[in-house]
């Protein structure tokens, strides 16, 4: 029960900050207690940046922030070694990889090369600098923003990096009673500088385990493979997915039952989370004419429950 207040208190004080959106918030903390790393696309100020500063705040861990351009080299991420006359040696300058929370801002923006650096961080959990391969802090999220990709100067990230990300998640703009609220209310960034950790490092790694001892029955399991077979029946996306992407749903379902109050998983969690968790490692049939996030929805529909 303590664990459940704890959740609560966290999502009631980040949707102070986060005005409106409810839905993407407990999105984004169920991704967190599933181990994944977020990825939020959206355009120019509507709260991506102040989200991901937020979460990291609450949970209690040391953040970094890149705003990722188009000049930005690997060593900028990773760190570089620098030789000291004083100690007559190379020493290793870390990065701002070398943070629990990396906030990869406007990653599109920067070139392919520079995303790619990324890949091993973010699936390792090290990276490799010089030769030497050097162990990232534990927990170690990135949580990246993007704009779209009608908009100038991005890069569309490789399928190998989207497929990194547990999910992908849209804020949108806000209704009107929200935006009222913003323009009434104090500045969000002075709001994030005063927010107290609501969890700790420690409480956030036992709320973790207790994600894994979620039990997922074997008629859900079935559910899930058969959600998975549609994307690779051909009738809906061009490329099916991969069992990362399956083992990715059920980890993610397993913290949005957590989030729910229950030990086990139903299949309401797994629809709640499918298009976060899939879309966007899928492309639609050329003829579908909707989005990836739509696609998705239609595929559930056709799918039986268990």
């Amino acid at each position: 029960m303590e664990a459940q207040q704890k959740l609560k208190a966290l999502l009631d004080q980040l949707n102070t900050v986060l005005v409106g959106k409810p839905a993407q918030v407990r999105d984004c903390v169920a991704c967190l207690l599933a181990g994944g790393h977020l990825l939020i696309e959206d355009v120019p100020g509507v709260g991506k940046t102040t989200l991901a500063h937020a979460l990291s705040r609450a949970f209690g861990l040391h953040f970094s922030r890149v705003q990722f351009t188009a000049d930005l080299m690997p060593s900028d991420l990773s760190g570089v070694s620098i030789y000291e006359r004083g100690k007559e040696a190379f020493v290793f300058h870390p990065g701002p990889v070398f943070a629990q929370v990396l906030l990869a801002d406007e990653i599109n923006r920067a070139s392919p090369k520079t995303q790619s650096a990324l890949l091993e961080a973010m699936e390792e959990k090290q990276v490799t600098v010089e030769g030497e391969t050097r162990a990232l802090p534990s927990p170690f999220f990135v949580i990246a923003t993007q704009n779209p990709h009608d908009q100038l100067g991005t890069f569309a990230l490789p399928e190998s990096q989207l497929d990194r990300f547990l999910m992908r998640i849209s804020l949108g703009y806000p209704d009107r009673a929200a935006e009222r609220e913003l323009l009434n209310g104090a500045d969000r960034r002075g709001m994030v500088e005063a927010m107290r950790n609501t969890l700790t490092p420690v409480d956030l790694q036992l709320l973790q385990q207790k994600v894994l001892q979620v039990h997922a029955a074997d008629p859900l399991l079935t559910y899930v493979q058969d959600l998975v077979a549609a994307t690779r029946s051909g009738r809906w996306f061009l490329q099916g997915l991969s069992p990362r992407a399956g083992i990715a749903v059920v980890r993610a379902a397993k913290a949005q039952a957590m989030l729910s109050g229950r030990d086990y998983v139903a299949p309401d969690d797994v629809q709640g989370i499918l298009p976060q968790t899939v879309a966007h490692r899928l492309i639609p049939v050329g003829d579908a004419g909707r989005g990836p996030v739509e696609q998705v929805r239609a595929m559930m529909e056709a799918v039986p429950l268990p």
